[in-house]
């Protein structure tokens, strides 16, 4: 899915961004809030969400849970005051496996019984990378980050299962080693990288058409940096069949009040 791009407001607090998706402002949330936490959502019936935890704990790089909440519950401690049916600036719901729908405000699709899970997110390390010098394409071009689903199957549970996706940046070849390391001190928002280099040993279809987000021009020097994206319960979603869930479009984040550096290894807990 393609977002409409703006100049991102970087200094907004994450309260006043949630403020503005609530509002109506339906943009990929790359750049938002630096040095604040951002989190996918997948919401699934009480039935389905033992099967969807399994799945998220055989899968943690892809997956990584940073909250769950009571069936019903439509708030979180990683955002005091936010409501998860109306704070993202954009959804999807999905009938069946199918994609029914991608509304801005879920109000009226939430149900009594579903429980939320709050994943990791991989534009939360992207201030990390910044200030170790590691260009951000997309940022740069106005662009959501390019996601794209993989021949590598997850592990399954019950009656989940589907394929790992990943999140493409282009990086300087003499900064991957960079990259590499600043991920892997943030293993609660995917950590360090899947893959670097050939998308052909990686990707299911080509490199230059992703699957979710925008596709990203590379500058000389840069080589395709894959990370594990929290889109993989969607594409899970999908193929097996659930019979309803709400999730985040790809791209279009939780900003959360918890600071990056909670998630830092090493950091005071």
């Amino acid at each position: 899915m393609t977002g409409t791009r703006r100049t991102t407001p970087a200094g907004t607090p994450p309260a006043a961004a949630r403020a503005a998706f609530r509002a109506g402002t339906a943009v990929p949330t790359a750049g938002w809030s630096p040095g604040f936490t951002q989190t996918n959502l997948v919401a699934v019936p009480r039935a389905w969400a033992w099967d969807v935890l399994l799945f998220t704990q055989r899968n943690p790089r892809s997956c990584p849970v940073l909250d769950v909440t009571e069936p019903g519950a439509t708030t979180t401690p990683l955002a005091p005051g936010a409501d998860l049916r109306t704070d993202l600036p954009r959804y999807r719901v999905w009938r069946d496996g199918q994609l029914a729908g991608e509304p801005t405000d879920v109000r009226e699709h939430w149900r009594e019984d579903l429980v939320a899970f709050s994943i990791g997110c991989s534009f939360t390390f992207e201030t990390a990378l910044a200030a170790a010098g590691v260009p951000l394409r997309h940022v740069e071009q106005g662009r959501n980050v390019p996601m794209y689903v993989t021949d590598r199957p997850c592990r399954p549970a019950g009656r989940v299962h589907g394929p790992l996706v990943v999140s493409m940046r282009p990086v300087p070849a003499h900064l991957v080693p960079t990259a590499v390391e600043v991920t892997a001190r943030l293993p609660a928002v995917h950590g360090a990288p899947v893959h670097v280099g050939d998308p052909g040993a990686l990707l299911a279809g080509s490199l230059d058409v992703p699957d979710f987000g925008d596709a990203v021009a590379f500058e000389p020097g840069d080589v395709p940096v894959f990370w594990a994206c929290g889109v993989t319960p969607q594409a899970a979603v999908m193929a097996s069949g659930v019979p309803f869930a709400i999730t985040h479009a790809p791209g279009h984040m939780l900003v959360t009040d918890v600071p990056d550096s909670a998630h830092q290894l090493g950091s005071p807990t």
